[in-house]
């Protein structure tokens, strides 16, 4: 097995939305925000190939909204998913598998894209690949809460199902052999975490459960999450369970770190060794 880090860009988003109820003097320190209150951060995709396939974990904001939408995140960096997946030493269509941790708009946007300048026809990014969701989160996606509407987006959703590329995942548990999903429910309904064996260690896909380090702690909990009592229950049963199996967590938000270990500490649960996977 193989694993490529896929960076797709920064964006900014309100620091005080990304931390929840943490006072901006503390979450500051780790996350510095500009003068609009807004912080940097990543869009970190990773890319597995095991055998014959060629696994793409979320891909992005994409390209294909308008330039008002893009406004309001303040796009940055150099980054691409079309440059790293090549810069990987792959294309979109060598892509067998498209895995969706969840539905919202910057984890999914790069799997449709338009066809024509004239932004009318919409068709899948990966054109020989299987997109992988569940049945739960796509119900809670395509019918959206008030609270979250905005972050589902029709256009990364619907071409998707219409393609009949689409599969759902019934269950928690082997995706493949090393590759592990754990479903949890706190930042959205049925959000799934892929737990990797690579080498000799478990690699947590942490997603929007644990976006970056500064999250680390149990109470800095996104405003954005649905249901913040849970989260806070799922963080708190993974860290320790990443703390005693000395799993490395990988964080898709993370605007610096992009991989850490963690270990038990008077604090809590805590950072433990700073990596990347390609200086593991």
């Amino acid at each position: 097995m193989n694993l490529y880090t896929i960076n797709t860009g920064h964006f900014k988003l309100d620091g005080g939305a990304m931390f929840g109820v943490v006072p901006k003097t503390i979450w500051n320190k780790s996350n510095p925000a500009d003068e609009n209150n807004m912080c940097s951060w990543a869009m970190r995709c990773l890319l597995v190939e095991t055998g014959n396939r060629l696994i793409l974990i979320d891909n992005g904001i994409g390209d294909k909204q308008d330039a008002k939408f893009y406004s309001y995140y303040y796009l940055h960096g150099d980054d691409s998913l079309e440059k790293s997946l090549k810069t990987a030493g792959f294309g979109f269509d060598d892509i067998t598998d498209v895995f969706l941790t969840h539905l919202h708009f910057d984890h999914c946007g790069g799997a449709v894209h338009y066809t024509d300048t004239a932004r009318t026809k919409l068709a899948l990014t990966f054109k020989n690949a299987t997109y992988w969701s569940n049945a739960q989160h796509w119900k809670w996606a395509t019918a959206p809460n008030p609270r979250e509407k905005a972050s589902f987006i029709k256009e990364n959703i619907i071409p998707i199902q219409e393609s009949g590329q689409l599969k759902f995942i019934e269950k928690e548990g082997e995706f493949l052999p090393g590759f592990e999903l754990l479903f949890v429910n706190g930042h959205t309904e049925a959000m799934m975490l892929p737990l990797i064996t690579y080498k000799d260690k478990k690699v947590l896909f942490a997603a929007d459960l644990i976006p970056s380090m500064g999250h680390l702690p149990i109470p800095y909990v996104m405003g954005y999450d649905v249901r913040p009592l849970e989260t806070l229950k799922e963080k708190t049963h993974l860290l320790n369970r990443a703390a005693s199996e000395d799993w490395l967590l990988f964080f898709e938000h993370d605007p610096v770190n992009e991989c850490c270990s963690v270990e038990l500490t008077e604090r809590g649960v805590r950072r433990k060794e700073v990596i990347k996977l390609k200086e593991y």
